[in-house]
């Protein structure tokens, strides 16, 4: 008879776990709370504009196809992938900008002009280094059991990877240019940290967007999710929309089913929680059943950043405005003590826009749908929000403004997404992005495993655990955990 596995969350790693096991003979069953299935990559329609509320930028496009793939379909047949050379516009408060791109050559031109003393190739040749052991030692493994964690391999990896040094000091040794650094200093962020406490082993984000390249999905990034959905059932998976979990049924210390928010109880043989592991596993398991993960393990430890979002539909197409831009802040160093040390919004924001209207037009045929952020601090304990969030729009479209980008006259549709939203709306821990933060190296490299020290049959799989958050890597940890299930059948 067929193992059942019960997944509770429709992220990309809860719907790429689905495939995995569907695809090899389990019967699959998955509950989302919210009425789409892709987690953060939620589309949204304001009138005519239409936006991905997130993740952006996509990398790593083999990571996709792999999950259709793999059931001998074809990805193109589901969604298209176009490459973004010049992928990201960066532009600084002196009115200069500076370009990220996947070619050498024009990175080297715009180099040599504004940071001549670089060492462009020598920091190719490393972050190639980097991407390649964080590939065979850590993004393909699941974390079981702290035995895990003790091979002599896996301790000669970590070594490698510079985990004793920090993203900005690494980025120095091959860039002086303070733009070139804030540029690049960018990168933790994409995990929710400092790039003055992050690990230089997080350089590797740095290769996939400038050897591996920058991503967009005609239609959006959405429809990446879409196709999951879509492939799963085909594959005879059972995907439920609008179905909250309520709570985990643990026996005899063993996961045995759950209990939807309306009283129905489903039985399985395995579960798997791409929810938020810091906030989903004490809110469905009863404390006595998970004695290693206690609620005040969970309170103390330190969020990733949020985020402060604003979709703007305007009725203009902006000529400087890119796929990706970055309008820096004056002082980055100082945003990041704001919103870790301070647990405060910055005053002088970094603002990321993304204008997926400039590749493809018919996305908002009136001009343009912007996806504005600012990164926010992690909502308090007491999960009251720390802003105004009228007022902190403002500031956002007047800092915009000091660099020549004036939005507010041409607005036609307009929502903003607090921190508290994206709690709400996504289930995540005091509404942070990325579960933990990788400021401390014990978070960085140390990220909850991906099966229940206490409760047998209980596996985790998304950004809150192993190996980490970004949308291939969360789909990766779908797969792992997968493959983790089917070795235990084996």
């Amino acid at each position: 008879m067929k193992k059942k596995v019960l997944i509770i969350g429709g992220g990309l790693a809860g719907l790429s776990a689905a495939i995995t096991l569907a695809n090899n003979g389990f019967q699959v069953e998955l509950f989302e709370k919210n009425k789409h299935f892709g987690g953060k990559l939620m589309p949204v329609a304001l009138g005519e504009y239409t936006f991905d509320f997130g993740p952006n930028t996509i990398t790593m496009p083999e990571v996709f196809r792999k999950v259709i793939e793999q059931t001998g379909e074809k990805a193109e047949d589901y969604f298209q992938m176009t490459k973004l050379e010049h992928h990201t516009r960066n532009v600084f408060s002196d009115g200069t900008s500076f370009n990220l791109s996947s070619s050498r050559e024009y990175m080297l031109q715009q180099l040599n002009h504004i940071d001549p003393s670089h060492k462009y190739d020598n920091f190719l040749k490393e972050i190639t280094r980097l991407y390649k052991l964080s590939a065979k030692h850590f993004l393909p493994k699941t974390f079981h059991s702290w035995q895990d964690y003790l091979s002599p391999s896996l301790g000669v990896a970590l070594m490698q990877v510079r985990p004793l040094q920090s993203l900005d000091s690494f980025f120095r040794q091959y860039f002086s240019h303070p733009h070139v650094l804030q540029a690049f200093n960018r990168y933790s962020t994409y995990i929710g940290s400092s790039p003055y406490k992050t690990p230089a082993t997080f350089a590797m984000i740095a290769y996939l967007e400038m050897i591996g390249g920058v991503y967009y999905v005609e239609g959006g990034n959405v429809k990446i999710a879409e196709a999951y959905a879509k492939v799963a059932q085909k594959l005879g998976a059972k995907l439920h929309a609008n179905a909250p979990v309520q709570k985990i049924i643990v026996k005899n210390k063993k996961a045995i089913g759950i209990e939807l928010e309306d009283g129905e109880k489903i039985q399985g043989d395995y579960l798997i929680m791409n929810a938020d592991l810091l906030k989903a596993y004490p809110e469905l398991v009863s404390e006595s059943d998970r004695p290693s993960f206690p609620n005040s393990k969970a309170a103390g430890l330190t969020p990733s950043t949020s985020a402060f979002v604003v979709l703007a539909g305007v009725n203009k197409r902006f000529s400087e405005l890119r796929h990706h831009n970055v309008y820096f802040s004056n002082n980055y160093q100082q945003e990041f003590i704001d919103l870790f040390q301070h647990q405060q919004y910055s005053s002088e924001p970094t603002i990321y826009i993304s204008n997926s209207s400039y590749t493809e037009p018919g996305r908002s045929p009136g001009g343009s749908n912007l996806f504005i952020l600012a990164n926010a601090p992690a909502l308090p304990a007491d999960g009251n929000l720390q802003v105004n969030p009228e007022m902190y729009k403002e500031l956002i479209y007047q800092k915009l403004s000091t660099f020549g980008l004036s939005l507010k006259e041409n607005i036609v549709e307009e929502k903003v997404y607090t921190p508290a939203d994206i709690a709400s709306q996504f289930g995540s821990f005091r509404g942070a992005l990325y579960g933990l933060s990788s400021n401390r190296k014990k978070d960085a490299f140390l990220r909850p495993k991906n099966a229940s020290k206490d409760i047998a049959n209980l596996f985790f799989a998304g950004g809150s655990t192993h190996p980490g958050g970004g949308s291939p890597i969360v789909t990766l940890s779908g797969i792992n955990t997968a493959n983790l299930i089917m070795n235990l059948e084996k």
